[in-house]
């Protein structure tokens, strides 16, 4: 009785410390709803890299288990999946989440508990500045995205851009980018128009954006509004080059548009080419478990695992929350693989790569 007592008793210790016989990291994001295509790719390209670590024996002995719930793209459900992940799974870390204000939603846990999130897969500069304790970006800022795709549409001589943007705190963010943009390019946007994120509505937008003979739009919105919004313009006569920003780079976003997909930009915080390490390293890896390839979310999911990975190995063998928040801070100059990224207590940025691809005809992105 004393033997099982005192084996009980280290099971809620450990527990309580958050030391896993396995490493239980947990996600919440929209498997379902206006965002389930981008994020079953970045998890998708996550489990690429976590299941390659797990069958050559994890880390430091231990297999990493990823426990991932759906929270509908909502931020109130996000906060109470992140509780039960937190609190009843004594999760060691939170990883991969989903959508600005859904990320927002659980960091007041996060700083209850102790938990760091590593890759939260929003750009949103709230989330950089100032610097939460408990928050690893991996992927560059919206704000950068939407200004570097403003000034390139400037500089192609399309002097007449429209913004759209959903009404909320990611959206905002975007808004900010594109303004810095415009600014910098001397313009001031021909038509400014929003939407409610949780009914889109874009029938009294678009033709705001057609009357403004818009040569562009620069589309802020995620995953069914997006296309939504795209498929509006067409049907309403619209040839406007139609930008969009690094949470609709899926696969799965090209399929929605279908044939409208030809031609729109969408800005990458990740690179394409193989010349890269990371992006060959993850494209072997796929080919070797028969996928076709890797698409920018799937990178950008591969990529923030790397990070989660280094860190559970730089604990020691000894995953709990405040070893893995102590690594992290001090990880510097850390190669993804022709990427460097380096975390300090004042600095929680990760990278600030972006660039610009089009969709190409055949369903794919293309510089």
């Amino acid at each position: 009785m004393r033997h099982t007592s005192f084996l009980s008793a280290l099971l809620l210790t450990l527990l309580a410390t958050g030391v896993q016989a396995q490493i239980l990291i947990g996600q919440s994001a929209g498997f379902t709803g206006a965002v389930a295509a981008g994020v079953k790719e970045t998890t998708d390209g996550a489990r690429l890299y976590i299941d390659t670590i797990n069958v050559k024996g994890g880390v430091n002995g231990q297999k990493i288990e990823l426990l991932s719930l759906d929270d509908k793209f909502d931020p109130k459900l996000a906060a109470e999946n992140a509780r039960q992940l937190i609190e009843e799974k004594n999760v060691v870390a939170m990883f991969l989440t989903r959508g600005t204000p859904h990320t927002e939603a659980i960091i007041p846990l996060l700083d209850k508990h102790g938990v760091p999130l590593i890759g939260p897969s929003t750009g949103a500069m709230s989330l950089h500045q100032p610097v939460h304790r408990n928050v690893f970006n991996v992927r560059a800022t919206y704000q950068r995205e939407a200004e570097k795709a403003v000034l390139h549409l400037a500089s192609s001589g399309m002097n007449k851009i429209a913004v759209v943007h959903v009404d909320d705190s990611f959206g905002l963010d975007g808004l900010a980018g594109a303004q810095k943009g415009l600014a910098g390019a001397n313009l001031s946007a021909v038509a400014l128009e929003k939407f409610d994120r949780a009914k889109p509505d874009f029938s009294k937008i678009v033709p705001v954006i057609v009357k403004s003979g818009a040569h562009a739009v620069v589309l802020i919105a995620s995953g069914g509004a997006a296309v939504d919004g795209i498929k509006a313009l067409r049907a309403a006569g619209s040839a406007a080059q139609v930008v969009t920003l690094s949470n609709n780079a899926s696969g799965g976003f090209i399929k929605s548009l279908g044939d409208q997909a030809r031609g729109v930009i969408v800005s990458q915080v990740f690179p394409q080419s193989i010349s890269y390490a990371l992006v060959k390293e993850a494209n072997d890896l796929a080919r070797s478990k028969n996928l076709t390839e890797v698409s920018p979310a799937m990178l950008e999911g591969y990529a923030a695992a790397k990070v989660l990975v280094e860190a559970l190995r730089r604990t020691g063998g000894k995953p709990s929350r405040d070893r893995l928040q102590a690594v992290l801070d001090g990880m510097t100059k850390f190669d993804l693989g022709g990427l460097e990224i380096s975390y300090s207590a004042k600095d929680h940025t990760g990278l600030d790569f972006s660039d610009l691809s089009i969709i190409s005809s055949d369903g794919r992105f293309r510089r």
